[in-house]
């Protein structure tokens, strides 16, 4: 069996080239700041405080390039320390960071296992990597130990329904496979890959696309020899067992049975999320944010923001706010595909005057002001945007760029 640091040293993952840094940012979640702030901190974290983070199996840098130059960008202070098994993986990191020309990152080689070791954070980015360990809650327990008090998780990881026939070709290549130079694995898992029939559930997942992407995404998906995804049951109880809780999945309208069954029935909220992981089925990976068990840390805030509070400073993630009120203007439903989901928002065409004016530093209150909306009407348009939008991580709440201009907002996505 080639080992896990074997395969991320033969293939990085996930594919990345440095000279890319000059033409894009790659963003996603978790880990946005502004996600972040909305998940963790309800929207209130004073950002002039130096954020210290640790993003614990980073790979080829995604999370460490994304969380690194936006903070650059807002400018807040902070300090971020990258760890990762594979050389050739941090090689690749340290190199999208100085192609950046960013600062306040430090880089180890070696397992989120000695997270405890290198400090305490604020924030912890642990994304596609738990699901790979020899002993999972392991990892969970080691992370919770290096949390500093108030702070949380972003993490991801694998879901088995919207993985279907994933495991059982991992399972053949493996046993075909087996003692095969991860490159000679490779090239002749291709080639049995070309020979599977059209009925196996893994050519009738149209939601897995990695393999098609690259070597490493094939390596990745296909060859791994340590993948164990997890239903929402066993990450909840998991969280349970190792010191954690969960703040929220960054898409909660994946996990709301009611938006399946028209009612959410009186089944305590796990059973319903389960329920609804199971009648969905295109559930890849579960992308949530964490903290501290309740016993363990009595937060003063709580968790989620709210846009329906007159201070909090509204953002749109993945919409162009004028692209958006133009449509709502023309009275048009807004048709949205995410996370394999499809759903139609619908709003009143006088939100429009709100959503376009949401620039990620006026306040929810500013902006009702400035459309010409009493409070009571702009308080119930808020209602309904938040609604609308926030169960599909559309709309956040985050003072992060308040009075740092244009210019910040837009250079950190």
């Amino acid at each position: 069996m080639v080992s896990v640091t074997e395969h991320y040293d033969a293939y990085p993952y996930p594919e990345r080239d440095p000279a890319d840094e000059a033409k894009r940012l790659v963003i996603g979640s978790p880990s946005h700041p502004v996600e972040m702030d909305h998940h963790l901190w309800a929207g209130r974290r004073d950002w002039s405080r130096p954020l210290r983070v640790l993003v614990a199996g980073g790979g080829t840098g995604d999370g460490v390039v994304q969380l690194a130059q936006t903070l650059a960008s807002a400018g807040v202070p902070h300090e971020i320390t990258y760890i990762d098994l594979s050389h050739r993986a941090r090689a690749i990191a340290e190199a999208r960071i100085e192609a950046r020309g960013l600062t306040g990152v430090r880089f180890e080689t070696g397992s989120l296992l000695d997270a405890p070791d290198l400090g305490t954070f604020d924030y912890i980015d642990c994304c596609g990597v738990l699901h790979h360990l020899p002993d999972p809650p392991a990892g969970f327990r080691a992370l919770r130990a290096a949390l500093a008090p108030g702070g949380g998780a972003g993490i991801m990881v694998y879901a088995p329904y919207g993985r279907s026939g994933v495991y059982p070709l991992q399972d053949a290549f493996g046993t075909l496979l087996e003692g095969l130079a991860p490159e000679e694995r490779l090239a002749a898992a291709r080639a049995m890959l070309e020979r599977v029939p059209e009925g196996h559930p893994f050519r009738s997942n149209s939601h897995l696309v990695d393999h098609a992407a690259s070597d490493a995404g094939f390596y990745d998906l296909l060859l791994h020899g340590q993948d164990r995804p997890y239903t929402v049951t066993e990450l909840c109880e998991t969280l349970d067992e190792t010191g954690w809780q969960l703040a929220s999945f960054t898409m909660p309208a994946l996990y709301d049975l009611s938006r399946l069954t028209g009612h959410g029935g009186d089944l305590p909220e796990r059973a319903r999320m389960a329920a609804a992981e199971k009648l969905r089925g295109t559930i890849k990976t579960h992308v949530a944010y964490i903290v501290a068990a309740a016993k363990d840390d009595a937060r003063s805030e709580p968790g989620t923001a709210s846009c329906r509070e007159g201070a909090s400073v509204p953002h749109l993630r993945g919409a162009d706010p004028r692209a958006l009120a133009k449509a709502l203007q023309a009275g048009k439903p807004l048709p949205i595909t995410l996370a394999g989901a499809a759903a139609r928002l619908s709003l009143p065409k006088a939100a429009a005057a709100l959503i376009a004016r949401i620039d990620g530093r006026s306040s929810v209150a500013e902006i009702t002001r400035a459309s010409g909306l009493d409070p009571v009407a702009g308080a119930s348009l808020w209602a309904r945007i938040e609604d609308q939008l926030a169960p599909w991580g559309l709309l956040l709440c985050s003072g992060l760029y308040r009075g740092r201009g244009a210019a910040a907002a837009a250079g950190a996505g």
